[in-house]
């Protein structure tokens, strides 16, 4: 389990508005903010969803260095992935699968950290 080297990558929050969370949060600390399609990033950490997203309050990113070995790992151990949900680069390769379950209203996702 070493190996898979899991650390939590980001929390995401299913926002009213992302646009003034996100502004709320550079007055208060400084962070950077940088828009996508379906999210602002508040920081490195903080995902802002622009229309909610999984999980009643949000999800929890939870990234490794090997999503196909750690998908397995859990596998093996009982827990079940929304498989619909896994998202894939250009070159095929799984980026991103949700777990099934919540934890406290937060859906749970592994991430593959690029570059591995």
């Amino acid at each position: 389990m070493d190996d898979l080297n899991f650390s939590v990558a980001h929390i995401g929050i299913n926002c009213g508005s992302a646009t003034e969370t996100a502004r709320l949060l550079q007055a208060l600390f400084g962070l950077p903010v940088d828009e996508g399609r379906d999210s602002i990033f508040s920081g490195p950490r903080l995902e802002l969803m622009k229309a909610g997203g999984r999980g009643v309050h949000g999800h929890i990113g939870v990234g490794t260095d090997d999503i196909r070995a750690a998908k397995a790992y859990f596998e093996a151990k009982g827990f079940c992935f929304a498989e619909g949900s896994a998202k894939y680069d250009d070159s095929g390769n799984m980026t991103v699968i949700y777990f099934e379950l919540e934890i406290e209203g937060f859906a749970l996702h592994l991430f593959q950290r690029p570059g591995k």
